[in-house]
């Protein structure tokens, strides 16, 4: 994706951004939020409704996907960081860096700190997209292969082609990714193994919460539970995730009423506040590795994430009680 062209660099003209390999099959909405830094999408659907934005002098709708050589027109927007030249974008303070797990030409692995989103949105002004973008402004494509959920700790892919993402989220789709993340479930587990098939339901609460609830009707979820390390009130799972739901391993086991510890959403309210008296201040989940064939080569490669130091200082503690 270029910049803006010479002498369109003013806020009060409209500029015209030419469509490369970085940008191209990009939906226009989403092409638009990585121009227009800090724009809400609200306005650029409105941009879009009115016709403020065009391709190749075209109006578009927010499902167009731009192609290699396509000419957007982008209006005048006075709250938006519009893009220059690459050479002029400042690298972001390196958030990031020291959390790259695996790198190369097609993909980088990150080690996702818990408590930051994988994207911005809905308030949170950048996730790990946008400070990635933000560290690296010559990289000319990174996009999300997957998401975590905010509190979820562990390994995140970024595609850094476009064929790479797709032919990995097309990995994803077969089942051919390997996830196993460790969680540590509250209550009395007693199963070495369990195989878990409940289908799950996305719904929105009257108050626009999003839900997720075990529902006949819903989403095939399948996962695979492997005790790893066993407590008087809690159990170390391991879980292999053979379908990729919102919330998956969380309402699985608060379904099978042994909630993640420290879910704020389906757990044990009583126990997380007793949990953060005794030290866990967040939900103990955590992508902890993952299997895949790379996109350009034949061989499968593997990435883990280490237990965080404070949940690791948490199972600590546990083995310390069992041990007195």
């Amino acid at each position: 994706m270029n910049g803006l062209s010479k002498g369109q660099r003013n806020a009060s003209e409209a500029a015209w951004v030419d469509v490369d390999e970085g940008g191209a099959d990009q939906r226009i909405d989403n092409f638009l939020t990585r121009i227009l830094k800090g724009v809400p999408k609200s306005h650029l659907y409105r941009l879009l409704r009115t016709g403020q934005v065009r391709v190749n002098s075209r109006r578009v709708d927010a499902a167009y996907r731009v192609q290699i050589g396509d000419r957007v027109r982008i209006p005048p927007v006075r709250t938006a960081r519009r893009l220059g030249s690459l050479e002029q974008r400042r690298p972001a303070a390196p958030l990031l860096a020291q959390r790259v797990l695996l790198e190369d030409d097609w993909l980088i692995a990150i080690d996702k700190p818990a408590g930051l989103a994988v994207h911005g949105g809905s308030g949170i002004s950048r996730g790990v997209i946008e400070q990635l973008r933000a560290e690296r402004p010559q990289q000319r494509f990174l996009e999300l292969v997957h998401r975590l959920d905010r509190e979820t700790s562990g390994v995140l892919l970024v595609a850094k082609k476009r064929s790479a993402l797709i032919a990995l989220q097309d990995q994803l789709r077969e089942g051919a990714v390997d996830k196993r993340y460790l969680v540590l479930a509250t209550g009395h587990w007693q199963a070495r193994r369990r195989e878990v098939q409940l289908a799950l339901r996305k719904s929105v609460t009257a108050q626009g919460e999003r839900r997720v609830s075990v529902d006949r009707e819903g989403q095939a979820a399948h996962t695979i539970f492997t005790l790893r390390e066993k407590f008087a009130e809690y159990a170390l799972l391991e879980a292999q995730l053979l379908t990729g739901r919102t919330h998956q391993i969380r309402v699985h086991l608060a379904h099978l009423g042994c909630p993640v510890a420290q879910d704020d959403k389906y757990g044990d309210f009583a126990r997380n506040r007793a949990m953060a008296r005794e030290g866990l201040k967040r939900m103990f989940l955590h992508a902890a590795r993952l299997e895949f064939t790379h996109p350009a080569r034949s061989e499968r490669i593997a990435v883990e994430a280490p237990l965080p130091p404070d949940l690791a200082g948490f199972l600590d503690r546990l083995r310390a009680q069992a041990a007195a």
